[in-house]
């Protein structure tokens, strides 16, 4: 429990910008598996952000408590991805 709960705090953050990408997504299309595609984009992207830069520090803390980045990052994609098709969801519901 105790590392969801430090991988949901590595996350918040992201979650602004998660949101954004979800409204932007939204209003030029709404259909989730191209949103999910471009979540993994972004995770990707972000992995490799945050693994080659100055972040790097960032990540030892987690390693510290026995969380690979691959495994940090992934939980952060599954929680975007449900994230997102629950935004998408309730977008296409109102629009």
């Amino acid at each position: 429990m105790y590392r969801f709960l430090a991988i949901l705090t590595f996350y918040r953050p992201f979650v602004v910008w998660s949101f954004i990408v979800n409204a932007i997504i939204g209003f030029f299309n709404p259909l989730i598996a191209p949103a999910l595609v471009t979540k993994l984009f972004l995770t990707v992207f972000a992995w490799y952000y945050v693994s080659e830069t100055r972040n790097k520090r960032k990540l030892t803390f987690y390693k510290n408590l026995g969380i690979s980045s691959l495994k940090l990052f992934f939980v952060l994609f599954i929680l975007d991805s449900i994230l997102t098709v629950i935004f998408l969801t309730l977008f296409k519901e109102f629009t």
